[in-house]
C-alpha cells in the first residue's frame, strides 16, 4: 500500500545537495514523501529556503529563523528581514530557533535574547515555531512558558529526550518531531522508550537531512548523507515502537503536519 508522508525538517539548501537537489526531491516523492518543510537556520539559509519553496510550491514549504548557533548575529535589521520572509505564504513557521548549550557557538545570553525575540515574532505573525533544544532544557522551557499562550503552535524539532522531557513538552502543548535518532539503539534508547507515549495527534516525523542518517539502513548508503527518501524507514521504526502499522503512523503524522503548518491540499 502506498503511503504519504511529510518531512517536517529537511535541510535541502545544504551544500551536499547542490549537484542533485532535483533528483533528491524526485526520489523523496517516489518514496511517498509528498511534502517537505525546508529548514532555515540563519538569514541567508532562510532566504534560500524560501526561494527554493517558492520554486516548487506543490512539494516544498520553508521556515525562517536563526538557530542558536547563529544567535550572536541577531539584530534589528535581521529581525525586520525575518518579518518580510514570514509574510510569504510558502514560509510556514518561525525557526529553527531555540537554545543549544552543548557547544555554545553563541553565548547563552545571546541565545536567550534571540530565542525570545523569535517567539515574539511568531506571536505577531501568527505562525508556529520550529524549535531546537540541546542541553538547555530548563531555560528552554522557562522561556517558552512566558510566550506559549500567545503562540499558535510549536514543534520540538528532532526530539531526542526521554519521558520526563516529553511530558514537559506535552504540558506546553507542543508537537514532537522524531528523526532517525530513533533508529540508533545506542544513543536513542531514551527516545525509543518515549515514542510510544507521544499522543497520536502530537506526533510528526522528519529526516533532518543531510544529517542523522538512520544507523540501521540496509543496505547502508555509500555516503553518510541522509535524504528525505529515507523518511518511510524512520516512520516504520516509529510504528514498530508504538505497536502500530506504518499506514496508521503515516496517516496521523501527515494529518498533523498538514494542520500544523497550514498546508493546502493535505
Amino acid at each position: 500500500m502506498k503511503i504519504t508522508l511529510i518531512d517536517i525538517g529537511s535541510n535541502l539548501t545544504h551544500d551536499s545537495f547542490a549537484d542533485d537537489r532535483d533528483t533528491v526531491i524526485a526520489r523523496a516523492i517516489e518514496a511517498g514523501v509528498r511534502r517537505q518543510i525546508v529548514t532555515g537556520a540563519d538569514l541567508a539559509g532562510s532566504r534560500q529556503a524560501a526561494a527554493l519553496a517558492e520554486s516548487n510550491p506543490a512539494v516544498l514549504s520553508s521556515t525562517a529563523g536563526v538557530h542558536p548557533h547563529h544567535a550572536s548575529s541577531f539584530d534589528a535589521a535581521l529581525r525586520e528581514e525575518l518579518y518580510g520572509l514570514l509574510r510569504r505564504p510558502q514560509v510556514v513557521a518561525v525557526g529553527e530557533c531555540g537554545l543549544d548549550y552543548h557547544r555554545n557557538f553563541s553565548p547563552p545570553d545571546a541565545q536567550r535574547t534571540a530565542f525570545a525575540a523569535q517567539l515574539e515574532i511568531a506571536a505577531e505573525v501568527r505562525k508556529p515555531v520550529f524549535l531546537h533544544q540541546r542541553d538547555a532544557h530548563g531555560d528552554f522551557v522557562a522561556i517558552l512558558k512566558e510566550f506559549r499562550s500567545r503562540l499558535v503552535g510549536g514543534v520540538a524539532h528532532c526530539f531526542t529526550g526521554g519521558r520526563s522531557e516529553l511530558e514537559e513538552y506535552l504540558m506546553l502543548d507542543l508537537h514532537i518531531g522524531v528523526t532517525g535518532w530513533v533508529n540508533d539503539e545506542r544513543r536513542g534508547q531514551s527516545l525509543r522508550e518515549a515514542v510510544a507515549h507521544i499522543p497520536a495527534d502530537r506526533l510528526m516525523v522528519e529526516t533532518d537531512a543531510p544529517y542523522l542518517l538512520p544507523r540501521d539502513l540496509a543496505p547502508h548508503p555509500k555516503t553518510r548523507r541522509n535524504e528525505p527518501c529515507y523518511l518511510p524507514h524512520i516512520a516504520q521504526s516509529v510504528a514498530n515502537l508504538r505497536g502500530e502499522s506504518l499506514q496508521s503512523v503515516a496517516a496521523a503524522t501527515t494529518r498533523n503536519a498538514g494542520r500544523f503548518f497550514g498546508l493546502v491540499g493535505i
